[in-house]
């Protein structure tokens, strides 16, 4: 087995009953990113059945650290090629109104 790293895995999910979709991330400490997804998946599921209404859209992307979990540190990663200027591109991608945010 490898050595163990932390990875931050983003699985999305869409809320029947609200009309939503919804990314959650979670941490894992595993040996590779293929043991990362598994492990986000089957949580993924997990949370799914425990909501009833809610299902796994069969998307998970991984992010392994490159240290410890803790105050500031960087969970998650992800980058994109666009030609699209800074307030287009997070309206696009981020900032389209439709979102809700907090618990």
């Amino acid at each position: 087995m490898s050595e163990l790293s932390w990875y931050g895995v983003r699985c999305v999910f869409r809320h029947r009953e609200l009309g939503v979709y919804e990314e959650r991330l979670t941490l894992w400490r595993a040996g590779s990113f293929d043991e990362a997804i598994s492990r986000g998946e089957l949580e993924a599921r997990e949370y799914c059945a425990d909501l009833g209404s809610v299902e796994y859209v069969d998307f998970a992307e991984a992010y392994r650290m490159s240290g410890e979990p803790g105050e500031g540190a960087e969970v998650f990663s992800l980058m994109r090629e666009s030609g699209l200027p800074a307030g287009a591109y997070v309206g696009r991608f981020f900032d389209t109104g439709a979102e809700r945010t907090g618990s």
